[in-house]
Order: structure tokens, then sequence, then C-alpha cells
């Protein structure tokens, strides 16, 4: 089995800054990560390769230091690494993003299976994976919390939904994009860390994956972020700190006569 698990470095949830003029995401300066969520979709190509066997190709876009998330993908236990780094790609939304990755895969060639985590932290959006099986025209599955039965052409899963859970199927090839249920990532070994040094990476432009020009980069998305504001957060509250018996009641009855005046008591 052939399993291609597209991933993203993406800063920490606590250091996203996002630059008002151009909507985008500033990433100078901050210490990029691996997409927490992805780190479950290799874990479940990994399973999928101890139990049936195959190869498992780690895929990223982003700038050259982008190839320490592929490093870490391998290290984790993928066998490969490609990564699609060229000026044209930056400022690309997710469906520009989603049509790189998608001539990538095709430039790859046959595959049995593409794994995605549900969605990535900075964007929070969830579209890429669908779009990525868009590109290819080829069935997907999202919201998967379990792999239950991979047979010869066709794959059973189970899905998350708000009242439970589904059971769904689909014929392979196809892509699926995994939650937190699905597994417990593992951490990257001392062999997997000395193998990882050794796996000379790819580095794929635009020409190398015959990529249109009008769908790359901030020039090819169709989607603007036109406008950034910060919540307001008012808080009507008044601050008491008793320093005596006599404050301390005062501030009592203060509390429980405001909680009348909202109707909770």
């Amino acid at each position: 089995m052939k399993i291609i698990v597209p991933i993203k470095q993406v800063p920490e949830t606590s250091n996203v800054k996002m630059d008002p003029e151009t909507g985008t995401m500033i990433r100078e300066g901050v210490e990029p990560i691996v997409n927490p969520l992805d780190l479950y979709a290799i874990e479940a190509a990994i399973r999928l390769k101890e139990h049936a066997g195959g190869e498992i190709i780690a895929l990223t876009m982003g700038p050259p230091s982008a190839r320490k998330a592929l490093t870490e993908a391998i290290a984790m236990g993928c066998d490969d690494g490609i990564l699609l780094s060229n000026k044209k790609f930056a400022g690309a939304d997710t469906w520009s993003t989603s049509y790189v990755l998608s001539q990538a895969i095709k430039k790859i060639g046959r595959y049995d299976l593409i794994l995605c985590g549900e969605r990535a932290t900075d964007g929070d959006t969830g579209q890429v994976g669908p779009g990525i099986a868009a590109w290819l025209d080829i069935p997907f599955m999202t919201y998967i919390s379990k792999i239950m039965e991979v047979a010869e052409n066709e794959i059973r899963c189970e899905r998350m939904v708000e009242t439970g859970y589904e059971i769904l199927a689909a014929e392979l090839p196809c892509l699926l994009t995994v939650v937190k249920e699905v597994n417990f990532p593992r951490l990257p070994t001392l062999r997997g860390k000395l193998r990882s040094r050794a796996v000379e990476l790819q580095t794929w432009g635009p020409v190398d994956i015959d990529a249109q020009p009008d769908f790359l980069g901030l020039k090819g998305s169709p989607t603007r972020v036109v406008k950034i504001t910060k919540p307001q957060v008012a808080r009507r509250g008044k601050i008491a700190a008793p320093k005596d018996e006599g404050e301390l009641v005062t501030a009592v009855d203060g509390l429980i006569e405001f909680l009348k005046q909202k109707e909770i008591v």
C-alpha cells in the first residue's frame, strides 16, 4: 500500500500573527511546528504500513525551513518526504494550496490512500484535504475516528458526527481526514531520527509539478482576508478585595444582590 500524507508546518497557536495589509500570516521570527492534527494522520499511515506493508510519503508546501517538518515525519516512521517550495507558492489560500498539493500527488504517480489531519491550527478551515480530493477527482471521507478495514479495493471507516458515528466505505484510491480520536501519535525514536538525516528530501517547484501559474500563490487565490479585527472583551464588573470581616460581609451582600439582578438566583 502506498500512502501519501500531506502535512503543514504552522506557528504555535499562541504565536499566530496576521499582516493587516495583506491578510496573510506572518511567519518570520515565529518558531514553527508540525501541525499537531497532522501527527494523527502520520500515525494512522504508520499503523496501516505496519499491518499491511507499503510505503509512506510525507508531502508539504512551504519555505525551505519546512524541511524540518518532513524530517520529523520520517523520524516517526514515514519513508520519504517531498518539499514544495517556491516564492510563487507564497500567500496561497486553501484553493491554491490544495491545487499545488494535488499536482505534486499526480507527479508522484500511483497511490492507494491519502491521509490528512482534520484541519490546520493556523487556518482552521478543514478545506485542504477535501480540496485535494476534488482536484484529483477521487472519493473522500472526513472526520474519520477509526479505520476499520482495508481490503484490496475498498476501505471502511468510522466517521464522527454530532449524533454519534457513521460507518462509511469508499473505493481506493481515496482521501481521509482524521480526527484526534483515531489514535495516539508516537514520538520519534533515536533510530528514526538517525534515518531521517540520511534521507535525501526532494524539492519541487511549479515547473516540476506542471502547475498553472494563474493558480499559484496570493495572485492565484480567489479568496482574500479583507479585514482583520480583534474582539474587544468588555467586562463591566466590580472587584471586591475585603480586608476584614466587615468588608467581607458587605462584599458577599453585594455579590448576592448582583446575582439577583441578573436573575441567576
